[in-house]
């Protein structure tokens, strides 16, 4: 990412969770700075917030600084986005006001860096006509809102006043951080999921991909402003909004259409999990199941990869590689092998999970580890270091 965000953390029991979105921008590579509250330390220590940002975290706005700097100044100047999770009915309240009288209410009123406020309160103070009038009035002067979700509230009762998800508010930030569309005027043509190679009407070969990666870098292709066409093998996701979708089943079919969709595209992005192999005669009955044996003779499928970078000129080309052993030494010699600018390397145990840990190679000789992180995350991360590769 890249970006520098300023974090605001309130006097909400839903303040621990801010400790998560610290760690998912930190993984996004964002520099995160913590303003808290003094009602906010009651529920969580600044010290955590510390080691988890790696920054000072900033509490008092009459502290007087090693250096000498209006902080409440400094911080709305370092920060791309001004992100408040989570947001007490309180602080909504002083930030409709205008009224300045700590630290974070004083740094939201200096700066000029997008708000986006994350509410968490119980539902009746949340549907208090006061509330909805602040955040209506916020709303008309550039706030941006998410959330709150419909759940158990502190109380132990039911109802919409939840602190939004850790995965919608990460999503609201990157829809904010990327409105610079930085891959406007790009094609990007992504592969995902699995195919199916059939042995008769009802069985087919295939493997534990879920397309989960694959439609997670269209829809982040999609938001950063490129053209996304994505073909994807059977999967259970709905595809992403404005995304042109193709749908394949066999290795065959999707090489047919790579092929086709391949002259127009900037960038190919190859994360499908192609059947290597098929059967070389597909019966046109279902197969008996009392029968005690059956040999089935396979062929191998086309590689689909090792074609486009025969194909590739000046187009910027990224591979996966899933292995069981030597994953570095496997991923690099399919890297260079096949001509690739980039190459995702990660194991089994990332199938059909929503996190994963992923190692990404480039051509200039950048090795960037991504430990357990949601494959939304891992997709804008490899957006942005495909990015600086193009350079």
């Amino acid at each position: 990412m890249g970006r520098k965000v300023v974090l605001g953390v309130t006097g909400s029991i839903a303040a621990y969770k801010a400790c998560g979105i610290v760690s998912r921008l930190k993984k996004l590579g964002a520099e995160v700075f913590v303003v808290m509250t003094s009602s906010a330390t009651h529920f969580v220590g600044p010290l955590t917030f510390q080691a988890l940002s790696g920054n000072k975290v900033y509490l008092n706005l009459f502290e007087l600084p090693q250096q000498w700097e209006l902080e409440h100044i400094s911080l709305a100047q370092k920060g791309d986005l001004i992100l408040i999770a989570p947001a007490t009915a309180n602080i909504i309240a002083k930030l409709a006001a205008g009224i300045a009288d700590e630290l974070l209410t004083a740094t939201v009123l200096a700066t000029t860096a997008p708000v986006l406020v994350a509410p968490a309160m119980h539902e009746t103070m949340y549907k208090n006509s006061v509330t909805q009038a602040n955040i209506e009035g916020l709303k008309k002067k550039g706030f941006r809102f998410i959330g709150p979700d419909y759940g158990e509230l502190a109380t132990g009762k039911v109802g919409l006043g939840r602190l939004a998800s850790n995965d919608k508010i990460m999503k609201a930030v990157n829809e904010i951080l990327n409105k610079q569309k930085d891959m406007v005027g790009k094609t990007f043509l992504i592969t995902a999921g699995p195919t199916h190679e059939y042995l008769d009407p009802v069985r087919f070969i295939s493997n534990a991909s879920s397309g989960k990666m694959g439609y997670a870098l269209a829809e982040v292709a999609q938001q950063r402003g490129a053209e996304v066409i994505l073909i994807s093998g059977p999967t259970s996701i709905t595809p992403p909004e404005e995304v042109k979708t193709i749908f394949v089943e066999s290795a065959l079919e999707m090489e047919k259409e790579v092929v086709r969709h391949f002259p127009g595209a900037d960038v190919v992005i190859a994360s499908a999990a192609v059947s290597d192999y098929r059967p070389e005669k597909r019966e046109k009955e279902k197969m008996r199941s009392n029968l005690n044996r059956k040999t089935v003779n396979l062929v191998s499928n086309p590689d689909i990869l090792g074609e486009l970078s025969r194909r590739k000129g000046g187009k910027f080309l990224v591979g996966f590689a899933l292995e069981t052993r030597d994953l570095e030494k496997n991923a690099l010699e399919k890297l260079k092998g096949k001509n690739l600018d980039m190459i995702v390397a990660n194991s089994p145990q990332a199938l059909r999970r929503d996190e994963a840990t992923v190692k990404i190679f480039t051509k200039k000789g950048k090795k960037i580890l991504l430990r357990e992180m949601k494959k939304e995350d891992i997709a804008e991360r490899i957006l942005s270091e495909l990015k600086e590769s193009m350079k």
